[in-house]
C-alpha cells in the first residue's frame, strides 16, 4: 500500500457528497453537540470556556459607580469577601488606585469525608479623576462588602464647575 491511498482525495472515483447546509453535515451536528458538552461541563463548575480566563482563574474586577457633585467625587467599589485590611488604596494627582487580593478557604469535615476549597485572586482599578482632589481630605470606608472613597474637590476645581441652563424652545 503506497502512502497516497490513504489520501481521501486519492481514492479515485469515491466522491465525498456535498450537502447545502452544514446543519445536515453529521461532523457539524457532532461539533455542535460536543461544544454544548464542554459548555456545559464548565459552567458546572462556574468556569468559562477554553481561553476566556476572567475571575474563574483567579483574576476578578470589582464593579465600580464612580459619582461627581459640585463638591466631591465619590467611587464605589463592591468588594464580597474581603475586609478592609485586605484592600490598598492610593492616590496620584490625577487617579486613584485600588489594589486588593481575595483570598477565600471553605473547608468541609463529615464522618466519610473531607473537603477543602481555596480561591485565590488579586485585583487592581485605576480610575482617572476628571479633576484635582483634596488629597490630605480623602476618605475611606468599608462596609458590608462595598468601600466607598469620597474625594473633596479643591476649590479651583469646584469654581471650573459651571451649570449650563436649557432653554426650551
Amino acid at each position: 500500500m503506497a502512502i497516497t491511498d490513504l489520501a481521501p482525495w486519492r481514492w479515485g472515483d469515491k466522491k465525498l457528497s456535498i450537502r447545502n447546509g452544514d446543519e445536515q453535515d453529521p461532523f457539524y451536528a457532532l461539533q455542535r453537540r460536543m461544544d454544548r458538552l464542554f459548555d456545559d461541563f464548565f459552567n458546572s463548575f462556574g468556569l468559562t470556556r477554553f481561553g476566556d480566563f476572567g475571575e474563574s482563574w483567579g483574576a476578578f474586577s470589582p464593579r465600580l459607580d464612580l459619582s461627581e457633585n459640585e463638591k466631591e467625587l465619590k467611587v464605589s467599589a463592591e468588594l464580597p469577601g474581603l475586609d478592609e485590611n485586605d484592600i490598598e488604596i492610593s492616590l496620584d494627582r490625577n487617579a486613584l488606585t485600588l489594589k486588593g487580593e481575595k483570598k477565600e478557604e471553605q473547608e468541609d469535615k463529615g464522618q466519610n469525608y473531607y473537603r477543602m476549597e481555596r480561591s485565590y485572586g488579586a485585583f487592581q482599578r485605576t480610575i482617572p479623576l476628571p479633576c484635582e482632589v483634596e488629597s490630605d481630605k480623602v476618605e475611606a470606608t468599608f462596609k458590608k462588602g462595598v468601600l466607598t472613597v469620597t474625594l473633596p474637590k479643591t476649590a479651583e476645581a469646584q469654581k471650573r464647575t459651571k451649570k449650563i441652563s436649557i432653554k426650551a424652545g
